[in-house]
């Protein structure tokens, strides 16, 4: 773990936030919401916890990440260009034709990108592969994998922690972006989840569960579960806020997958702007 400030973790997760908006402001395309709610463990991940190397994307001993709900790309995007995987220009290309911004992980055009995402329920399969070949190959590199709370009604979701389950895979560490939302609403609404944590830790997963949006909870949940070599998968239930950071987008399902346009953007830099002075 990189000798990281609480202060500059959440200073960056505000950067990254703002370059994720400005990412589908230019594009005109994208989706905000669920970029915004996973800003602050994706700033964690790569800014502090992940054992990376910008200069080596395919370095083979290097933690992993899937980013199983790939639509909300831009804000993985944010990290990378942030990091310096790739150079800052492309935040003005995303889904643009020959960009590595795609409109959902491609491990083919974009430097970082450990597996392409984006049909959801897929994603944490591809994690628990690459689990269980670390586990095989005797290596230590940890595997992190983030999902949506809509996601998890995808039935090869529970496939795959079964898996995960039966392979004990202490190396795969699962976020559940939990900001309660899908395209068409409430995910109470349109398919009750029930107690997401519970429904884990009963497959046999070692489970926590945490303001999603508070650094501190973040870190300190990553330092607990990266010594815990008990044989159980870890998931870590995440309660974020769609559109987290800028008022109008705030728990509005409407705003899943529509871009600012250039009023609401200038609004939305100006208010997580004050975020960094505050």
């Amino acid at each position: 773990m990189k000798d990281v400030s609480l202060a500059n973790l959440k200073a960056k997760a505000i950067e990254l936030r703002q370059t994720a908006i400005t990412m589908i402001y230019e594009a005109q395309s994208g989706h905000p919401g669920g970029s915004l709610s996973a800003a602050d463990i994706i700033t964690a991940l790569y800014f502090k916890e992940m054992n990376i190397d910008p200069k080596n994307p395919n370095w083979e001993d290097r933690d992993r990440f899937v980013l199983s709900k790939g639509h909300v790309a831009p804000i993985q995007y944010a990290a990378l260009a942030l990091k310096g995987y790739v150079p800052f220009e492309n935040v003005y290309k995303l889904r643009q034709y020959g960009s590595p911004f795609q409109g959902h992980p491609d491990m083919k055009k974009c430097p970082g990108i450990d597996i392409s995402t984006g049909s959801l329920g897929q994603g944490l399969s591809c994690g628990v592969g690459m689990a269980l070949a670390g586990k095989r190959d005797e290596k230590d590199y940890r595997v992190f994998a983030m999902v949506g709370d809509g996601e998890c009604q995808e039935g090869q979701i529970w496939e795959a922690v079964q898996t995960a389950v039966k392979y004990r895979l202490d190396n795969l560490i699962v976020f559940v972006d939990n900001n309660r939302l899908q395209i068409d609403g409430f995910c109470e609404e349109i398919m009750p989840l029930q107690d997401i944590e519970m429904k884990f830790k009963v497959f046999g997963f070692e489970t926590k569960r945490i303001d999603g949006h508070s650094m501190e909870e973040i870190v300190e949940t990553l330092n607990q579960v990266k010594n815990m070599k008990n044989g159980k998968p870890k998931c870590i239930v995440a309660d974020t806020i769609k559109g987290k950071g800028v008022s109008y987008m705030e728990n509005i399902c409407s705003w899943h997958g529509v871009a600012p346009n250039e009023k609401e953007y200038e609004q939305a830099l100006e208010e997580l702007a004050g975020g960094l002075r505050s």
